[in-house]
């Protein structure tokens, strides 16, 4: 028996129609995805104390390692901030949207010891760009004790820019041995459509920053051939359906227009020739919000939530949402919970309204979800009352 549902756009407001568009098929075996209530979960304060926090990673051992945007990467085990800071950073502009900003570990850490950070790195002698600008840039190092070792810078984005906001700086890997960097536009919306700026693309590099011989735009004249996709705003959200293997991004818009996407190699993702969104002053960016040769958003946000951070779902904890995203919302200080079948969100919800500012989301190797929270710097845990 199939049962017949609405194919209905969830767009403005923060819901214009609340939909499921999940099929009953017993002949193929598909099965309705039972809810899991905001009223069954718990949250738990883990971590406190932290100023302004934007990305956590765990250690083997169960430490929490937490960038705080202010400059410090800082230590948390059982519940406890360790005082003793981590040295050996390099500089980072703590400026406006700039800092110290994520934090991954390598997929076999445990065997190699790598610890990769992001940051907005100012201009240094000899660099392209703006006298007092920086840009998005990331290291790769080693940890003893209470300092980083064996440091070695994997990429910086060119050129150096003047501007305060716009830095992207998330950080995932793939099963091929590939690293991801999302870089922000910088404020100067055409960049995101030039292949010769590191502004608005996301970056794809072997594990030891060398570029891969099959990224798209290796042999395009006048390119960057770091360059995975380009047209993209803001993004701050970066993540592998483990599942699927299909790499998901989302992106802050202008007033309304975020996206959440699908990412492919060397396609444009359309900012700023198309947008959902207009600008803070009220004018039009573009009339129009589709071209030919340009992507659609998987969904857009309108108004605009501010996302910020993301994470599939593939815990024991949470049968009801495996496959499932959470994406942060630092504007309206909630997480929202997209129902993903077939690469399409086909249901949303926001759960746990006003919990705070989300910078981060990630699941632990407990099967928990952990939440970084910005404004009352904390990190909180998600996990089931029984």
């Amino acid at each position: 028996m199939k049962m017949k549902t609405k194919n209905t756009v969830i767009f403005g407001g923060l819901f214009l129609a609340s939909i499921t568009l999940m099929s009953i098929n017993s002949a193929a075996g598909e099965k309705e995805k039972m809810p899991l209530n905001e009223s069954d979960l718990k949250v738990e304060t883990v971590a406190s104390g932290l100023s302004m926090p934007w990305a956590v990673a765990f250690l083997p051992g169960g430490e929490l390692l937490v960038t705080e945007r202010t400059g410090k990467l800082r230590l948390v085990k059982d519940g406890v901030l360790d005082p003793q800071e981590i040295t050996g950073l390099p500089k980072s502009l703590f400026r406006g949207q700039g800092g110290l900003l994520d934090v991954t570990l390598h997929p076999d850490y445990k065997n190699n010891g790598w610890i990769y950070i992001s940051y907005s790195s100012p201009k240094a002698e000899g660099e392209e760009g703006d006298e007092g600008g920086a840009n998005t840039a990331f290291i790769r190092a080693k940890l003893k004790d209470h300092a980083l070792t064996d440091i070695q810078k994997i990429y910086k984005a060119s050129p150096n820019v003047k501007s305060t906001v716009h830095f992207g700086g998330r950080i995932i890997f793939d099963k091929k041995g590939h690293v991801f960097l999302s870089l922000g536009e910088r404020g100067q919306m055409q960049n995101a459509q030039n292949l010769a700026k590191g502004q608005g693309k996301i970056v794809r590099l072997y594990e030891d920053g060398r570029i891969p011989e099959d990224n798209p735009f290796v042999k395009a004249n006048g390119a960057k051939p770091e360059f995975w996709t380009y047209g993209h705003r803001n993004p701050q959200g970066l993540v592998i359906n483990p599942s699927t293997g299909v790499i998901w991004e989302h992106e802050h818009g202008p007033q309304g227009g975020d996206e959440l996407n699908i990412i492919e190699p060397g396609k444009n993702y359309g900012w700023p020739l198309i947008t959902y969104g207009i600008d803070y002053d009220n004018s039009i960016i573009s009339k129009d919000t589709a071209r030919a040769g340009l992507e659609q958003p998987v969904i857009y946000w309108r108004p605009s939530i501010a996302p910020c951070g993301m994470a599939f779902i593939s815990s024991d904890k949470f049968k009801e949402w495996n496959g499932d995203l959470l994406v942060g919302s630092l504007k309206f200080n909630h997480l929202q919970h997209l129902t993903v079948k077939d690469n399409k969100v086909v249901k949303r919800e926001i759960i746990f309204d006003k919990i705070g500012r989300v910078r981060d989301i990630r699941q632990g190797p407990d099967g928990n979800i952990y939440v970084v929270l910005e404004d009352s710097g904390k990190i909180v845990k998600i996990s089931p009352k029984s």
